[in-house]
């Protein structure tokens, strides 16, 4: 690793509204309605509609793994002055690595802005996109800090006049 100080270092990760105490409370309520009705289908005779609402619990509550797990994406930016890495995790845990010059690094949006749309860095013809998971003003602002700290690692590289 360089000794290069770090002008720019930003996670990324998709938002997440529902917390792990949250996420207790909504199972355990749905675990009780799905229990109650079940029994009074247990109680009116019909005992198999029973396991169909043990069912439902168990899907929802896969569902939600399945949910928190592709949670777990997350992008890793670090900009010193020799280079711009990137890093991506997806939810098996699989890392990809890119590296970029600051000096020929072009930061766009992708318009029309949409979601599921992230920022473009370019690069000697190399496309990636980033931060598809960002709200649009989150993207905003990160291209903004993004483009200021480039412009810093830029200047910083320039040399200085004799």
């Amino acid at each position: 690793m360089s000794d290069d100080p770090v002008l720019f270092d930003a996670v990324l990760t998709p938002n997440r509204s529902l917390g792990p105490r949250g996420f207790v409370i909504l199972m355990a309520a749905v675990c009780t309605v799905s229990f109650a009705a079940g029994f009074a289908f247990f109680l009116a005779g019909a005992w198999p509609v029973m396991g169909f609402f043990g069912l439902d619990v168990a899907i929802i509550y896969l569902a939600f793994r399945i949910n928190y797990r592709r949670a777990s994406v997350h992008e890793n930016l670090c900009l010193t002055r020799e280079a711009l890495t990137i890093e991506r995790v997806n939810h098996w845990g699989e890392a990809k690595t890119w590296h970029f010059a600051p000096a020929w690094l072009q930061v766009r949006m992708v318009e029309p802005a949409r979601p599921g749309r992230g920022l473009v860095l370019r690069s000697h013809g190399q496309d990636l996109e980033i931060g598809r998971f960002l709200t649009l003003e989150e993207r905003r602002d990160l291209a903004g800090a993004l483009r200021q700290a480039l412009a810093r690692a830029c200047a910083s590289c320039a040399p200085s006049p004799v």
